[in-house]
């Protein structure tokens, strides 16, 4: 991949000077959904999957972007000085957010860049295409021009483009997971205060495979079924709460205590979001607890109480999800399965016994076509390292 993205570089802006290549993932995220931004936990793995990037430092401000992957699109360029946020979504919004992002927190960035970018990683499918293209802009303006910033705050860096440049209000995850994943291991992080532990993911007989649905997903979209209104619920929850505990995120909250407070959230839909908040955030640390112990079957029961929990309170799957999902769980060698990411659409991931991938791929696609008329996509999920420099 990296080759013909430095080919087309060459004839986009030629072959001269200091041309550096890049790579930033996408993740899946094994268990803890929607809970980054009511201060839980989240348990995700850099992919081998994500967005490749060949860039030459400029001497002016100005931005030249190129995407393979959309050539309608041409050429984009901008000014460092004449960035606008924008709902728009578009591949090179993410892109320029970060860059809002990093000169809005007093960030100089001295110079400009071109750059020619690829994906294998595909749009829509809930495996942070987004967030992969913000911590590729990340690394590359950081290394362009060796900023004083580590890989944290280019993950915080791409949150803000999301939030407050793209319109977007996610939490970190993403963006963290692209920035910080380590091969073999998936990030045990509370986002309450950003601290983080490596897991590894001792898994010799087991694989992660990722079921895309090829139903995308609209984050940004204005209606019932959005990100953004989920947010919402879950806000106007904990704020019912505070007036009579002292929390400053659901995730502060355990099962039991949650339970004992719930009647003070008089809105029933809101009491379902912030339920799943909290119950969610204990799975996931309960989760973490037997994979470390090598309880695999106990963390693959709980992924599957994700999965109910994200369709029933938290209402963020949908129809071509579940039937992903509850197929998987009649297959032989399933560990367990459920929809990952914002929802809507997108993607599954299961742990399968070695064994069983090849007939688990096969049946579960035939099941899935047979119920939607959708041809499913499926990836076997490698742990990799986060967004880089490539030698």
């Amino acid at each position: 991949m990296i080759e013909k993205v430095l080919e087309c570089f060459k004839e986009k802006f030629g072959g001269e000077g200091d041309i550096r290549s890049y790579f930033a993932p996408g993740r899946v995220n094994l268990i803890g959904e929607h809970t980054d931004y009511n201060g839980g936990h989240v348990f995700p793995c850099a992919l081998s999957m994500g967005n490749y990037g060949v860039a030459r430092k400029r001497d002016d401000r100005t931005v030249r972007l190129y995407n393979m992957t959309y050539p309608d699109n041409g050429v984009q360029e901008r000014s460092l000085d004449e960035l606008t946020p924008n709902d728009n979504g578009l591949w090179y919004d993410y892109q320029h957010g970060v860059l809002w992002a990093m000169l809005k927190a007093g960030i100089e960035i001295p110079c400009g860049y071109d750059m020619v970018m690829a994906a294998d990683l595909p749009a829509g499918s809930g495996l942070s295409a987004s967030a992969s293209i913000e911590e590729l802009a990340a690394i590359i303006v950081k290394d362009l021009n060796d900023l004083p910033i580590d890989m944290v705050d280019c993950a915080r860096y791409g949150q803000v483009s999301e939030n407050e440049y793209n319109g977007s209000n996610s939490g970190i995850m993403d963006q963290f997971a692209s920035a910080l994943g380590k091969k073999d291991h998936a990030i045990f992080l509370d986002t309450s205060d950003l601290s983080y532990e490596y897991v590894p993911l001792n898994m010799k007989a087991e694989k992660i495979v990722i079921a895309n649905s090829k139903v995308k997903h609209n984050l940004t979209e204005n209606s019932y079924n959005s990100y953004n209104t989920r947010r919402r619920e879950s806000e106007e929850a904990l704020a019912a709460l505070k007036r009579v505990v002292d929390i400053d995120a659901l995730g502060e909250l355990d099962n039991e205590e949650f339970d004992k407070l719930s009647e003070y959230i008089e809105n029933e839909v809101n009491r379902k979001r912030a339920r799943h908040a909290v119950y969610e955030n204990q799975r996931t640390i309960q989760a973490v607890r037997e994979l470390r112990a090598g309880h695999l079957e106990a963390f693959g029961r709980l992924m599957n109480d994700s999965h109910i929990s994200l369709r029933d309170d938290y209402a963020v799957s949908c129809e071509e999800l579940d039937i992903l999902a509850e197929e998987a769980w009649k297959l032989p060698g399933v560990i367990g399965s459920r929809m990952t990411g914002g929802g809507f659409g997108g993607c599954t991931v299961s742990i399968v016994k070695n064994e069983n991938v090849d007939d688990f791929i096969e049946v579960l696609g035939k099941k899935y076509g047979e119920r939607t008329g959708i041809k499913a996509e499926f990836y076997i999920a490698d742990a990799s390292d986060g967004a880089r420099r490539l030698d």
